[in-house]
């Protein structure tokens, strides 16, 4: 196996075009690092019958797509920041009619369509949940929320 020094020198090129066509020229110069960082780690246990330049371009592109990824995450700035709501506020107080439906309801309905709707837990952790099993917790949202649209209409006036 070669020096990882002349590795870098040689494929160098080649994985900066890889980066360059998953993530266009401004984010390359990081994928590429990251590129070797983990070639770099992982060159010492490569068998020395592994076709390097094949090895680099798939490492290229995870690494290319990690850093797309963690882009994506990334906060964007903003000109203005929106009006932030006390961490004390009262959420009835943005919607009391449709807090008072909720209220109405009988407690595992009403855990029930939050577990479910709001939290998106599926209907067997829900169960887990309420102490009952997964079809009783379904139905339990599913009346929660049919009673719901009785009480709290979409198109109110």
């Amino acid at each position: 196996m070669p020096p990882f020094e002349q590795v870098v020198a040689e494929y160098g090129p080649m994985v900066l075009r890889v980066c360059r066509a998953v993530l266009g020229p401004i984010d390359a110069a990081d994928a590429w690092s990251e590129t070797f960082l983990s070639a770099l780690r992982a060159y010492p246990d490569l068998d020395s019958g592994t076709n390097i330049e094949a090895w680099l371009v798939t490492v290229a592109h995870r690494r290319a797509i990690d850093v797309g990824r963690a882009l994506t995450r990334a906060p964007v700035p903003a000109e203005t920041l929106p009006e932030r709501t006390a961490s004390n506020a009262d959420p009835a107080d943005y919607d009391p009619d449709l807090w008072t439906a909720l209220a109405a309801l009988p407690a595992k309905q009403r855990q029930a369509v939050a577990y479910h709707y709001l939290a998106g837990l599926p209907h067997a952790e829900i169960a887990q949940l309420l102490g009952n099993s997964t079809d009783a917790a379904r139905r339990a949202a599913a009346d929660g929320l049919k009673t719901l649209r009785k009480l709290y209409p979409k198109d109110r006036t």
